[in-house]
């Protein structure tokens, strides 16, 4: 077997850490976690007004500067006058069932939690390989180059421990955003002021990877225009 290539730079301790994780996962076969609840988004497509303060209270939490940016809000125009339409989508990372990013991180950094379902990344295990952001079908692996390291969303976990939402849940002044069990989400069932009494949740939207890809936790209540014909 080759050597590893590090392409961060790694104190000695680091070094070690590394070297152990990547052992670790070389002798691990992967196996999808199966969480005893998934979490997952809900974007009412129809609502948004695209403020884009979900991204902006995002950036704020995880101290991002220029570049990176775990929440985007996609702006989607068409047509031709007068049967003209906008509508945004509003995607972070999807927390998905089978993330292609875990298994394709070298040194185990990347890791499922099995309590809600967050995929996560261990920074101090990140060696700036970038291959996450090459196998995630949806961009959400963020390269940030100060300090040479992958970084995304993680569900601001912290929050969720606290019994608080994620910031971009909370900075969404018109409530079109919001998490909660995915299972319930799909169903309609889930009581959230995302969507209102006849809404019918859908998976995919236009210009959006196939979900079967990696099956993400996410829900959409969709514009007539950004619905994927079946």
């Amino acid at each position: 077997m080759t050597e590893k290539i590090v392409i961060r730079k790694l104190g000695n301790a680091e070094k070690v850490r590394v070297r152990d994780a990547q052992k670790v996962r070389d002798a691990t076969t992967y196996e999808p976690v199966v969480p005893e609840k998934q979490l997952g988004f809900i974007h009412n497509n129809m609502d948004c007004i695209g403020c884009r303060a979900c991204e902006i209270a995002c950036k704020d939490k995880n101290g991002l500067g220029p570049g990176p940016r775990f929440r985007r809000v996609m702006y989607v125009e068409g047509g031709s006058y007068p049967d003209v339409f906008a509508y945004k989508v509003n995607m972070s990372c999807n927390h998905c069932a089978e993330p292609a990013c875990l298994p394709a991180c070298p040194t185990g950094a990347i890791w499922k939690r099995t309590d809600n379902g967050v995929v996560d990344i261990d920074s101090t295990l990140c060696i700036g390989c970038r291959r996450c952001e090459g196998t995630c079908p949806y961009g959400a692996p963020q390269y940030d180059p100060v300090d040479n390291t992958v970084k995304k969303c993680n569900l601001c976990i912290d929050e969720l421990e606290a019994g608080r939402k994620p910031y971009c849940v909370s900075a969404c002044m018109m409530r079109v955003l919001d998490i909660g069990p995915i299972d319930q989400l799909r169903k309609g069932t889930y009581p959230t002021k995302a969507m209102v009494k006849g809404d019918q949740p859908v998976r995919q939207v236009q210009h959006m990877a196939n979900p079967e890809l990696t099956n993400p936790s996410i829900v959409f209540i969709a514009h007539p225009k950004g619905k994927v014909q079946s």
